[in-house]
């Protein structure tokens, strides 16, 4: 069995869901401290042809509390109307918007259930099943160090294997997950470009841009594209 965490995040990039999609189990990482100006509540997507942010705000947000103890505002009009304009005309707009919308105006606030939801609800449109686990939920050694406490989660999952972001290579040995019972690996993008009717691609935007301009097996084609090293 095998496993990722990670922070949830608002309808990351291709390679967040590369990551779920690369393992049987994807814990969500939500008792760890909010990070601003992140992405946990914010991403990229194309408008004129070029990335354009949108931020769902987070009331009272401050990096000294953990990212469970938050809510999104209900307030997602203007997201909305934004993501409607940019994306009106592309192939897959209809079932797409109405997936993001459901999501964005869930009646469930919480940051870690919105974000989580960003994540199953596109696995659901695939028809790809994944388990989905809330860090919070799980009894782990939250004294640990960082890579003690991915093995320990690992551990409590049953998971011998633990795929991590390419951003961990210099925090994570794998050496030392070995010594633990635990496989290391780190996750590689190598997906294509796709049309977004621009001159020139932009890559490395939310995953809802990956949705409106591929159909759901163009979709999976891009989702397998990545290696482990």
């Amino acid at each position: 069995m095998s496993c990722a965490i990670m922070q949830p995040y608002l309808f990351p990039y291709l390679g967040y869901y590369q990551l779920v999609y690369s393992v049987d189990n994807f814990v969500l990482y939500d008792d760890v401290n909010f990070i601003k100006r992140g992405y946990i509540n914010r991403n990229n997507i194309l408008v004129n042809g070029g990335a354009q942010r949108f931020t769902i705000p987070v009331p009272g947000a401050t990096q000294n509390e953990k990212i469970n103890a938050f809510e999104f505002s209900g307030d997602v009009r203007k997201v909305l109307k934004t993501i409607q304009q940019s994306y009106k005309k592309a192939p897959y707009f209809d079932e797409v918007y109405h997936l993001v919308e459901g999501v964005l105006t869930s009646k469930n606030r919480s940051v870690t259930h919105v974000c989580k939801l960003s994540i199953e609800q596109v696995f659901a449109y695939l028809d790809i099943k994944r388990m989905y686990h809330i860090s919070s939920d799980l009894e782990y050694n939250r004294d640990a160090t960082a890579a003690d406490k991915l093995i320990s989660i690992s551990k409590k999952l049953n998971c011998t294997h633990y795929v991590n972001s390419p951003g961990g290579v210099e925090l994570y040995q794998k050496g030392y997950f070995k010594e633990r019972n635990i496989d290391l690996s780190f996750i590689k993008m190598n997906a294509d470009e796709y049309s977004q009717n621009v001159d020139e691609f932009v890559p490395y935007l939310s995953m809802i841009d990956v949705l409106m301009w591929n159909s759901k097996e163009q979709v999976k084609l891009l989702l397998e594209q990545y290696e482990l090293f």
